[in-house]
């Protein structure tokens, strides 16, 4: 999948939200508990229910791999069944790994070729040779961690250098574009640092961002287009909880649409006012260097 693929997807449903499909076993309807694979049940409903306003869909593996072989199972069967019925879906394993050159081989492995992963989160701190790997898969992507929506982000992420008073989550930004093209790599800004993002637009202006932390983690959505957005939109942000979660009861999937819906129609009112706006001054940009 491009980079236009997604843009193209991001205009025609007129949405850039992603869905987390952090599914907890004990939060899971009661009637499900008694189907065969009740993880795989209650996520397949939710993407059946939701589909039409999300272009993104982002299981966090650490939900599925806390279940064992049963839970591994369900995560292959749920990424299979979106791949499989809704192909133009980007989908991103939240895995957050990050080990030496022959480990994250396997790793790119059992995601882009046992499971049909789009993209991963991968964690920078081991340099490029953890990184690597996964961008030789043509048509994948990597998506690194920059600056997390977390509270304790701040011990690491915007640490500043003496001499260069760069943050650490700005070297991060820099060093992951030599690795990669905007085609190939998207950096994770969490919502809830929404006013560092004019700071993130300056270092990577191409770059998509994968935007956690809107819903039950505070973040303001307006807010992270008003400082994230670039002229082919640049952002998924994600909901987890807040769609997952809606009803404990038989009508789950319905509410979590309902939701979904919610955040889509903001998103809509977002990307009709803020495209014409970046795209404006994109082309002012193209005038000027004709210009010169």
């Amino acid at each position: 999948m491009t980079y236009n693929d997604i843009f193209q997807q991001i205009i025609k449903k007129m949405s850039f939200l992603c869905i987390g499909l952090d599914t907890a076993i004990d939060k899971i309807p009661v009637h499900l508990k008694n189907t065969e694979d009740p993880v795989f049940e209650f996520n397949k409903q939710i993407v059946d229910a939701t589909h039409q306003f999300a272009v993104a869909y982002k299981p966090n593996t650490a939900f599925y791999e806390s279940c064992g072989s049963k839970g591994w199972a369900s995560l292959e069967k749920t990424s299979k069944y979106i791949k499989e019925n809704y192909p133009e879906l980007f989908l991103i394993a939240d895995a957050k790994r990050g080990d030496i050159g022959n480990t994250s081989q396997m790793y790119a492995k059992a995601f882009f070729e046992t499971m049909p992963f789009d993209a991963i989160t991968l964690s920078p701190y081991m340099g490029r040779d953890s990184i690597l790997p996964f961008l030789r898969y043509e048509g994948k992507w990597v998506i690194i961690l920059a600056l997390t929506s977390n509270a304790s982000s701040v011990d690491f992420q915007v640490i500043q250098e003496k001499e260069s008073k760069e943050y650490i989550f700005e070297k991060t930004l820099k060093y992951g574009q030599l690795w990669g093209t905007n085609d190939q790599i998207m950096f994770v800004a969490g919502a809830t640092q929404a006013y560092k993002f004019q700071l993130i637009r300056k270092i990577a202006p191409e770059y998509f961002l994968l935007v956690p932390g809107i819903g039950a983690q505070g973040g303001d959505l307006n807010e992270v287009a008003e400082y994230g957005m670039n002229e082919h939109c640049g952002l998924l942000v994600n909901a987890s909880r807040s769609v997952l979660y809606a009803s404990e009861g038989t009508d789950f999937a319905q509410k979590a649409a309902e939701e979904a819906e919610k955040l889509q129609l903001e998103m809509k009112t977002i990307l009709l006012r803020d495209l014409k706006k970046h795209f404006s001054r994109a082309s002012l940009k193209n005038q000027n260097k004709t210009k010169e």
